[in-house]
């Protein structure tokens, strides 16, 4: 019986293949992305789970709904001091950071 040769590709593979290995400036560059990405994706899914819309986030952070959708949807970078607000005065959480070397 024969078995067929395996053509599923793996994210890293994917990555490596259309970016380069990490470390290339064209890689740093679309893992950064990702991480803001993520960023938006993890704010707009505590914000849904507390029951807040943007406007009410923007409202008890002190900033604006068309800033809290800029972030949510990857427009615009959050800065640190600015996530730790909106994560612990809006959404009554922490924020936890680590540095992976």
């Amino acid at each position: 019986m024969k078995t067929k040769k395996s053509t599923i590709t793996t994210l890293e593979q994917f990555k490596t293949k259309h970016y380069g290995n990490r470390g290339t400036a064209k890689r740093d560059e679309l893992e950064a992305g990702y991480e803001h990405f993520k960023i938006g994706v993890l704010i707009q899914e505590a914000r849904l789970e507390k029951g807040l819309t943007q406007q009410e986030l923007a409202e008890k952070v002190g900033t604006t709904k068309s800033y809290i959708s800029k972030i949510e949807n990857n427009i615009k970078e959050v800065r640190l001091s600015t996530l730790q607000k909106i994560v612990e005065h809006g959404l009554g959480g922490h924020v936890e950071l680590s540095i992976k070397l």
